[in-house]
């Protein structure tokens, strides 16, 4: 087991994100725990050596710069999940293996983690569906390949068109289970939520 992974975790000012998870004034909060639990299990991951977080939000920011290996940078005038990865993929550099994940999966276990990484370890590109089928929760590239990422409608396919090799990872289904809606949160509930997440919940 190598811990050499760079994992580049895009997250939206909680403002402005998670706009269909709730209405009223709990959905910042629950955005910001959301995010932080999803980090908080990428650096407790045994392949990770640094995870670069790409936000403007300063709650996040500061909260996630106290976490062990983890760095945190603005994503100045990028405007979208795919121009701020490119923000912390240029942050990471090209000599280590990077990963591109979501910020939105608060059942994520390391240990799951681990496994969708080294079975990404042996690709030169690999993406992991969501549990739709549609999208993307995860991105990587080996080391000396440029990270490329192309998140939004449909990503599964166009990470598959940029040459990205399908992950099948059954023991590992907080993978997969990103949140946009009650309904996913529900569901990613089912699989055992991390703590800030939980203690927002009912």
């Amino acid at each position: 087991m190598t811990r050499d992974w760079v994992v580049i975790v895009p997250v939206k000012r909680a403002d402005a994100g998670k706009s269909r998870l709730a209405t009223d004034d709990t959905r910042p909060a629950l955005a910001r725990a959301i995010a932080l639990d999803t980090i908080a299990a990428a650096a407790a991951c045994a392949e990770v050596a640094r995870v670069i977080v790409v936000t403007e939000d300063p709650v996040v920011a500061r909260e996630a710069s106290a976490l062990p290996g983890v760095d945190c940078v603005p994503d100045g005038t990028a405007r979208g999940l795919n121009a701020a990865l490119a923000v912390g993929a240029a942050a990471a550099g090209a000599g280590a293996p990077r990963a591109a994940l979501l910020g939105d999966l608060p059942a994520l276990r390391p240990a799951e983690l681990a496994l969708a990484l080294r079975a990404a370890a042996t690709l030169p590109r690999a993406v992991v569906a969501d549990a739709e089928g549609t999208g993307s929760t995860l991105v990587t590239a080996r080391a000396g390949l440029a990270l490329e990422t192309a998140f939004g409608a449909d990503s599964f396919a166009r990470h598959v068109e940029l040459g990205a090799v399908p992950l099948s990872l059954p023991d590992a289904p907080s993978v997969h289970h990103d949140v946009d809606t009650p309904a996913q949160l529900a569901h990613a509930a089912s699989l055992g939520l991390a703590p800030r997440t939980r203690a927002l919940l009912p």
